[in-house]
């Protein structure tokens, strides 16, 4: 049993490795790509680096990535835990610094189209999809992710708020060097790359959770389980404006579910308050199976 679980470490490790590896790739040819040829910021770091590339050409965006990281990666490693929580970060930093500056000369004669916006959305997608992957992988992308999550163990800054600071930070500096269509343009890889790398975090938006308060739940649970072939769950509940005892129904559902759920529930309860959630993934019988 013992040699059973080591096995399945091990092999987790090697796939979260290889994530890692893979995302600090992507991530590396969406800047090098997409973005640092045509004036696009990403955030943090990789986006300094940019701005200062353009400045002086004989700066390469990965070596400021790489400098810049050394003293927050020692700020992190004394104030998030040491080692287990900063060296999968600093593998993607090394990996990325090194790919960001070699993929740019070795894809130069790759031809993108020049639309900006058209790279922009690009360039944030694939990032996002880089980024998506090295944080499945337990990492981050370091830089102002790390500083974030310094902030918010210290300060209780929320990850979101401080790294939509420090990020629009940068995006301001690329608008006074590049002309502020650039750092719309930037805004848009920016919230376009979030998406992607959300996307690949949880998956597609394949659910939806459905909250019904009704006074008649043993009749819409049998409809709902004999017409739409879906589970129910049921607990007491207290309308607190009215004082009054009503059940509450809680229902998952596949997405094209949605409307035959809400015709079999108010053909049977008019009455019914019913609430439609959206989900990402289900995970257990008559959903996906957990591995």
């Amino acid at each position: 049993m013992r040699q059973h679980l080591q096995t399945i470490n091990v092999l987790a490790l090697v796939s979260e490795l290889a994530l890692l590896v893979i995302g600090s790739l992507v991530t590396a040819v969406s800047v090098s790509v997409f973005m640092a040829p045509f004036d696009i910021v990403p955030g943090g770091l990789s986006g300094l680096g940019v701005i200062l590339n353009h400045l002086d050409p004989r700066i390469p965006i990965g070596l400021v990535v790489l400098i810049g990281n050394i003293p927050i990666q020692i700020l992190g490693y004394n104030s998030l835990g040491g080692w287990p929580v900063v060296a999968k970060t600093i593998l993607y930093v090394l990996i990325f610094s090194l790919a960001v500056d070699s993929t740019g000369p070795a894809l130069a004669g790759v031809n993108v189209g020049d639309d900006v916006l058209l790279n922009a959305l690009f360039g944030g997608i694939v990032g996002g999809i880089g980024g998506g992957l090295i944080y499945r992988a337990g990492g981050t992308l370091g830089g102002t992710s790390t500083l974030a999550r310094i902030l918010q163990q210290r300060l209780g800054v929320p990850l979101s708020t401080s790294t939509l600071y420090t990020d629009m930070g940068v995006i301001v500096l690329a608008g006074l060097v590049f002309g502020w269509a650039g750092a719309l343009y930037a805004t848009v890889a920016l919230f376009v790359g979030a998406a992607a790398s959300d996307y690949v975090l949880e998956g597609p938006s394949v659910i939806r959770t459905a909250t019904i308060v009704t006074d008649q739940p043993e009749r819409v649970s049998e409809a709902v389980i004999e017409q739409v072939g879906r589970g129910v769950t049921a607990w007491p509940g207290t309308g607190m404006f009215t004082d009054k005892q009503h059940t509450v129904l809680f229902i998952t559902v596949a997405r094209p579910q949605v409307n035959k759920l809400r015709q079999v529930v108010f053909s049977v309860d008019p009455a019914a308050f019913v609430v439609i959630g959206q989900g990402h993934v289900a995970y257990g019988k008559g959903f996906k199976a957990v591995k």
